[in-house]
């Protein structure tokens, strides 16, 4: 299996994103990437590669191509513009079939944009979303999507959500039956926007085979109960960030706190195996990697501020979806069972 890598895209450059896709190379014997950039950046950056890295050098391929994506790139006038550039061929590699999926840590517009031209969308989805897990308090993630493709969505493009995160869910985390929610700023029946409301009596009489439990809140994502959110792309993304920010903030704030004086020290050394297990379970490192569902092909978006190992997250997480061949499976679950 092939993973086409943008490896411009991202605030630590072709370092993070090359190091990060050898990690999960050396993981995962059957893979193996061409990475898309600047050649004589991709070149220095696999001589640098440490030893512990080089050994799967014979599994990484270059691609040179000297064009980047801003970050701060409109991506109406990357969709115009024909000069190829990193993303842009990576994602044709995936549109060839030269490349079984595509990462990339670049600008999500231009990348959710070049992939629907390029790569195209599944039969029967109008709106693709993007995709993220959140840990929670149970054994498993949950999904939230969209978060942030789709800032104004009609109810029906949010039942379109909701069935394609539960079919990943069923597909990839391996649930028989995924629990749905429709993120609400209450879950009494009379509240939220008439656009919820109707969103609600969609996924209620839907008949697909996941189980609609209703409007759920914002905490209700991190309470194991629940493992697929919707929303629209403006609330979905304002969550994460914002539950990004409480984590880091926390973690700042308890190692200040058991640094305070010796007494906190040395509760902090004999709680040192519980607190590696909370950080490991909490570490949003794990969670790096959104899919743009119902595009054509597998494509995943790595958070532009994850360094090697968050990258490595993201590739591993296309390989899976790829494996399962998501894309095909989507389309065949969707067709005819979305309203126009």
């Amino acid at each position: 299996m092939r993973i086409a890598i943008d490896t411009m895209g991202g605030d630590f450059g072709p370092r993070a994103t090359l190091r990060g896709t050898a990690s999960a190379l050396l993981r995962d014997p059957r893979l193996s990437a061409t990475l898309v950039g600047p050649g004589h950046l991709l070149d220095a950056e696999l001589d640098s590669l440490p030893a512990s890295l080089s050994r799967v050098r014979d599994r990484l391929q270059t691609l040179a191509v000297d064009g980047i994506v801003a970050s701060d790139a409109r991506p109406s006038r990357v969709v115009r513009s024909r000069e190829p550039s990193s993303m842009s061929r990576a994602l044709d590699l995936v549109a060839s079939g030269q490349a079984d999926a595509c990462v990339s840590a670049g600008n999500t517009g231009a990348l959710m944009a070049l992939a629907m031209r390029d790569v195209g969308t599944v039969e029967g989805v109008e709106r693709p979303a993007i995709c993220a897990a959140v840990p929670t308090q149970g054994e498993r993630s949950c999904s939230l999507l969209d978060l942030g493709a789709n800032v104004a969505v009609a109810p029906q493009h949010l039942l379109a959500f909701a069935r394609m995160g539960a079919v990943r869910c069923q597909l990839v985390e391996g649930v028989t039956n995924p629990r749905v929610g429709l993120l609400n700023v209450g879950v009494e029946s009379g509240k939220g926007t008439a656009q919820v409301q109707e969103a609600h009596a969609l996924l209620a009489g839907s008949g697909a085979n996941f189980d609609y439990l209703g409007f759920v809140e914002g905490g209700d994502l991190f309470a194991g109960e629940v493992d697929v959110v919707v929303c629209d792309g403006f609330v979905g993304n304002v969550v994460l960030k914002s539950s990004e920010g409480l984590a880091q903030m926390l973690s700042a704030q308890l190692g200040a706190t058991l640094a305070a004086d010796w007494r906190t020290r040395l509760m902090a050394w004999l709680a040192r195996p519980a607190l590696t297990r909370l950080s490991r379970q909490l570490d949003p490192v794990r969670y790096n990697g959104a899919s743009l569902l119902g595009v054509a092909g597998v494509v995943v978006k790595s958070h532009g501020g994850a360094a090697a190992e968050g990258f490595a997250y993201a590739v591993s997480r296309a390989a899976s979806e790829a494996r399962r061949g998501l894309p095909e499976r989507l389309a065949h679950a969707l067709k005819g069972s979305l309203p126009g």
